[in-house]
């Protein structure tokens, strides 16, 4: 899969630098990265059955979560051309506070 908007998740664990988990959760972005480029996904089912935590929010939209659920991921993903769109990533309190199905990075 094409990631677009990789540099969100880079300033996201950029932004964790001073805290005790920057390690922890620049690693855990980094594999889940790694593991998307590599993905062939042509549906939802492919994505859950990688990822059996990730939620399906609708047909293009999935939410995984990211160092043991201590952050979350929002991406919107394209199957027809292979590319994940990254929406959204931060702390699974602030999640609480977004419309999932509708939060998009304007940066």
């Amino acid at each position: 899969m094409r990631i677009i908007a990789r540099r969100i998740l880079l300033d996201f664990a950029e932004s964790r630098r001073r805290s005790a988990d920057h390690a922890a959760v620049k690693a855990a972005i980094s594999a889940w990265y790694a593991e998307a480029a590599k993905a062939r996904w042509t549906s939802m089912a492919d994505i859950k059955a990688a990822y059996a935590t990730a939620s399906v929010v609708t047909a293009d939209r999935v939410v995984f979560n990211i160092k043991g659920n201590d952050y979350r991921l929002v991406a919107a993903v394209d199957f027809a051309h292979a590319i994940v769109f990254i929406k959204w990533i931060g702390a699974h309190k602030d999640y609480d506070k977004i419309d999932v199905r509708k939060v998009s990075y304007h940066g």
